[in-house]
This record gives C-alpha cells, sequence and structure tokens, in this order.
C-alpha cells in the first residue's frame, strides 16, 4: 500500500539545498564566511524592535502586513498595496511557482543562478529550463532564444548569486519588453542593497505588467535568522500571490523588526560603505596571490582557480585554519569558491591563508 503514496512528479527530481556550513570539527575560532551574511549583524533600531515584541508573543501576528508594507514604501517610494511579504524572498518565489508554473510549463534561469529557482520550480511541477551566461554574467539574447510558449517565469538576480555580477537597467528593460507575452519576468534584489544608487529593478516593474522583484532582510539588514523578505509587483500578481499566501506567514516579531530595519536607512549605508571597502580589499589581496575574481556588486566574491582540484584543495586548507567559505560546484563553477566579504579581520584572515595555500603548492 505504501508503494501508492507517491509524491507530485517533479519532486523526487529536487536535489535538497544545502546552506552554508558553520563549523569545523575540531577546529576552534572559527570564521563563517559562507553563507553572505552581514558580519556587523542588525543596527541596534532593530535589536531593540525584537527585544520589545517579547511581551506579545502570546498574540497571533497582524495578517495584512499594513505597517511593514507602509513602511518599505515609504523609504523606496513604492505603492503598498503592490507589496507582499514572506518568509524571506524565497517564500515569495515559491508562491510565483505555485501561482504561474505547473506541469507542461517552463521555468527559465541561468546557469549559475540561485538554485531556489530550480527546486521551486520543480516543486510546481514545472518544466525548470537552463540557459547559458556569457562568462558567468546574465545573457539577455540567451534568454530569449530560450524561451518558447511555455515558458511562465523567467528568474535573474541582479546582482547574481554566486557570480556576483550584473546587468544594466537597459539591458533589464529590454528582457522584459521582449518576453513572450504569457511570461513574467522575476527580479531577484538579494544584493540590491549593496549597489549604491539601484533600485533592484523597481522603476521597471513600476512601468510594466509583466515584471516582478523580490527583496530580502536577511542580506544587509543581518536578519538572516529571522527570515523576512518581501516582494513588489502589478497589482494582478500580488492579487494572485496574496490568495495562496498564509494568513499568519510572518510573525509580529519578523514585522516589528523588518519595519525598525528598514526605516534605519543610515545604518544600511554605513554596511554598504565597509562592504564596498572590504570588497574591493578583498579582491585585490586575492588577485596579488594569482586568484582572479570577477567584478562583484554584492557582499562576496568569486575566487576562480584553476581547476576543480585548486579549489577543493584550497578549501580543505581554509578548513584546516577555521575559515570556511563556500564550494560552488551545484552552481556549475567546481573550480571556484564564493568567499563572503566579512569584517576587516575575517577578510585579512581568509586573504593570508590563500596566500599560504598558493605559497606552498
Amino acid at each position: 500500500m505504501s508503494d501508492m503514496i507517491r509524491p507530485q512528479p517533479g519532486i523526487l527530481d529536487i536535489a535538497l539545498y544545502e546552506g552554508g556550513q558553520s563549523h569545523v570539527d575540531g577546529v576552534a575560532d572559527v570564521v563563517k564566511l559562507s553563507s553572505n551574511e552581514n558580519p556587523f549583524g542588525p543596527g541596534d533600531r532593530a535589536i531593540e524592535a525584537f527585544r520589545r515584541t517579547a511581551h506579545t508573543l502570546h498574540r497571533y501576528p497582524n495578517t495584512d502586513h499594513g505597517s511593514l508594507r507602509r513602511a518599505i514604501g515609504e523609504v523606496h517610494g513604492l505603492d503598498p498595496d503592490r507589496i507582499i511579504c514572506g518568509v524571506g524572498s524565497d517564500e515569495i518565489i515559491t508562491f510565483l511557482c505555485q501561482a504561474y508554473a505547473g506541469p507542461g510549463d517552463e521555468v527559465l534561469f541561468t546557469e549559475h543562478g540561485f538554485l531556489m529557482y530550480r527546486i521551486s520550480a520543480l516543486a510546481a511541477g514545472a518544466t525548470p529550463v537552463e540557459v547559458s551566461e556569457s562568462e558567468r554574467v546574465t545573457d539577455v539574447d540567451a534568454i530569449l532564444a530560450g524561451c518558447s510558449e511555455r515558458t511562465r517565469l523567467v528568474f535573474i538576480a541582479n546582482p547574481n548569486n554566486p557570480t556576483g555580477t550584473m546587468i544594466g537597467g537597459n539591458e533589464i528593460a529590454r528582457l522584459a519588453d521582449a518576453l513572450p507575452p504569457q511570461a513574467l519576468l522575476v527580479l531577484d534584489g538579494a544584493y540590491a542593497e549593496y549597489v549604491e544608487g539601484y533600485d533592484g529593478g523597481a522603476s521597471v516593474v513600476g512601468s510594466r505588467s509583466n515584471v516582478f522583484m523580490t527583496r530580502t532582510f536577511s542580506k544587509i539588514y543581518g536578519l538572516g535568522g529571522l527570515r523576512i523578505g518581501w516582494g513588489y509587483g502589478p497589482r494582478h500578481v500580488i492579487d494572485v500571490l496574496n490568495r495562496i499566501r498564509g494568513p499568519f506567514n510572518l510573525s509580529t516579531t519578523q514585522l516589528e523588526v523588518a519595519e525598525a530595519a528598514v526605516r534605519d536607512q543610515d545604518y544600511v549605508a554605513k554596511c554598504r560603505a565597509e562592504n564596498a571597502r572590504l570588497r574591493i580589499w578583498l579582491a585585490e589581496a586575492l588577485a596579488e596571490h594569482g586568484v582572479p575574481c570577477d567584478i562583484s556588486m554584492a557582499n562576496f566574491v568569486l575566487a576562480r582557480f584553476h581547476d576543480a582540484g585548486e579549489a577543493e584543495a584550497c578549501d580543505a586548507f581554509l578548513r584546516s585554519n577555521g575559515i570556511i567559505v563556500r564550494r560552488v560546484g551545484s552552481y556549475k563553477l567546481p573550480h571556484c569558491l564564493r568567499i563572503t566579504v566579512g569584517d576587516e579581520a575575517s577578510c585579512r584572515r581568509v586573504a593570508h591563508c590563500i596566500g599560504q595555500f598558493k605559497g606552498r603548492r
């Protein structure tokens, strides 16, 4: 009888997502640079909001997220009625696939794109379609060539994870305007705040009915442990997503901490500036050791080695020295290591160890 209890088609094709590791057996004083976390954590206003909510844990949260949506709208100049909030931007991605893709439909993403696009497509029963990038940069022409009458969703992260590269607004607009009429373009802006003056694609969303944007509080806001994300899109898409969103998908703690965080843009600017400074320093230090990186616009660099063997050996050497970075073979980049931009001490430590590794070889 148990042989007859089977999951929906596509689910058993999902490879389990593995987050960045946080410890090394037998090694103390570990530096975690594997999950693109803000090394400075959340701002003081967010921490204080977290403490305040301890007194209301027995109460159900607000179901429409109105206060947080209004705060996001005020800070970013967006219509709150076109904003939806979720358990990280991952949940928003899941909603999109659940609502717009299913058996017989296709979901497009680029070859080094975020793994959740494939996972969410398969979970919805849709067919994931991978298109090539150009030297680890999103290729608009390749995406358009990969589209068909079955294409329902097109995901691009800008900046992309794990490459850190991005394309400009003109290319995003060109992509949106040339997509098949039944396709929705989704701009994943998890790292948008790290780019000075970049709106994550909000201006493109605001002027079109076929573009949607996702954002997160997990990165620059330092709230990865709370899992809070949001999306901005056409009213007709927001209406659909709210019909499948659980009424209590975000807790009072998540809502109030996120509101305090988004209103503290001075802290965001401080984190962005420090990240930019240390990212440049780290990339230059690695280059001096013969390890090049693409120009990253996020809070990590993608370090490229001669081959997969050297990348694996370097990863093992770093781990033996208490430094955890991210191997990205699952992103079809086996010769690379993704290294989060940590605080200054962490950046110097990882650069020094990679220099030692290269010197020994």
